[in-house]
Order: structure tokens, then sequence, then C-alpha cells
């Protein structure tokens, strides 16, 4: 059951999937159809979630479930994820590869290589100071405070 992602409580369960390259706006509009049918339908052992996605920046996915109503199981997770790499073959673009790594450089947003990011970091193209995506956040709560951050703040502290 779609609910606006605004609605959602900050304990909400979310995944980010960032894409490799900027969306165009045909394209946003497109998985922005695709993530509403997918959320509408969306259950856990035949119940409904109350679910809401949103698409930040033409660049990543964010799907998010209420779990105070219903927890999301193995099988509805893996539901997810099917959807998501139906959305990486029909737009030719990478959404799970976690090896990867998106930041800010001015007003910007790149996307490169976990090792493109270390010899950067070596380089001193990129600082503590740069904003990184910290896609590995959990929850709606988190993802407010602590999804755009210092590098030196994320998990991507470690290369410095």
């Amino acid at each position: 059951m779609y609910i606006p992602f605004e609605q959602l409580p900050e304990e909400s369960r979310i995944w980010i999937y960032p894409a490799n390259r900027k969306l165009s706006e045909e394209e946003v509009t497109e998985i922005e159809q695709v993530l509403l049918h997918f959320v509408e339908q969306w259950s856990a052992h035949g119940t409904a979630l109350e679910a809401s996605f949103k698409l930040v920046y033409q660049r990543f996915i964010v799907l998010a479930v209420n779990t105070s109503v219903q927890a999301p199981t193995g099988c509805s997770i893996d539901a997810s994820v099917a959807l998501i790499q139906q959305l990486e073959q029909q737009y030719q673009i990478d959404l799970l590869d976690k090896m990867n790594v998106t930041f800010r450089q001015g007003e910007f947003i790149t996307h490169k290589t976990l090792l493109d990011f270390k010899r950067m970091v070596k380089e001193k193209s990129v600082g503590p100071n740069t904003i990184v995506f910290n896609n590995l956040v959990n929850t709606v709560e988190e993802w407010h405070s602590h999804w755009e951050v210092p590098a030196a703040e994320s998990w991507h502290a470690r290369f410095f």
C-alpha cells in the first residue's frame, strides 16, 4: 500500500540504490510509475506493506517500508531486489554495485568506483570534508541526518 514518503515514521526501514549515472527526466517519470505500481502491491506473507519510494537528485532510488505496520520478509525483500535488477537491465544502469562511491564535487554529483575514490583520496582530490552519500543508512531518521555527510563522518572515513 503506497503512502507518501513524507508521511513515513522516522523508524521506517529504507534501502538506497545509487545509479551510476544521472537519469533523464523521462527515465525518472517512467521509473516512478514502475515503483508506484510495485509498492501498491508489495506485500509480506499476503499482508500489504505500507511502503513508499523517492527518487532523489535523478540518481538515487529510495525504497521504504513502515515496519511498525508490517515488517518486510525475505520474500518481499527479494521481490524488491528483483525489481531493482529489472530496472538495471531496462535502463542500462548499475544500482546494486556496493563497490561504488557517490559524492559531491562542488554542485555536481560524482559516481566513482571504490578504487577510484581511494586514488582520489591519495591525490587529495577529495578529503574528509567532501560530502558523500552514505547509502548504508537504514531508517528514514538516519537518511535525514546521516545520508549526505562529510566523508569523515561516514564509513568513508577509513580512507583518510
